[in-house]
């Protein structure tokens, strides 16, 4: 990599760092996993900077290869124990309370990985079905069953009312 590339490649990564840890955090709801997730993805990056710097919106690409490192992972089993900072994300929480952040989190935790990703990314990123499926590259019809059998899992646990609270669609 010439050194122009890895300088702007440095200054991205130093920027979106921490919207970097705060979707690794919303998948996998463990601040040390999310640091794993992001220095896998990051590295990944880094391999494919040329590829990544001519795509039409770098931080979209940038979120898909964040989602696959951890859908990847979840598959595997396998967790690196590198560590990327000190500190866990700080959590963009909009007019909740702390205690129903918590109880959602804890909830999506519990919902199956692939579930889990397309949630975070339609609900808490606000993609559209066609967005989210090209980052999962799957179907829009397979996004749309995934949404429905995760809100479905999250609704099993907080039941419905408490859902319609939160803005559950």
């Amino acid at each position: 990599m010439r050194a122009s590339d890895e300088e702007h490649y440095t200054e991205y990564v130093t920027a979106r760092l921490p919207a970097l840890r705060r979707v690794a955090y919303l998948l996998c709801g463990d601040s040390h996993r999310a640091d794993d997730i992001v220095q896998n993805a990051i590295t990944r990056l880094y391999v494919h900077w040329r590829k990544a710097q001519s795509a039409d919106n770098l931080d979209a690409y940038v979120r898909t290869t964040v989602v696959r490192t951890f859908l990847n992972e979840q598959r595997t089993g396998w967790f690196s124990r590198t560590r990327v900072v000190d500190e866990p994300p700080e959590v963009m929480v909009r007019d909740r309370d702390v205690e129903t952040s918590h109880v959602l989190h804890a909830a999506l935790r519990r919902v199956p990985p692939k579930q889990r990703a397309v949630l975070v990314l339609r609900f808490l990123y606000d993609m559209s079905v066609a967005e989210v499926a090209g980052a999962l590259r799957c179907s829009q019809g397979n996004v749309k069953s995934q949404t429905s059998h995760g809100l479905a899992t999250l609704r099993r646990q907080l039941g419905d009312h408490t859902l319609s609270l939160l803005g559950g669609r």
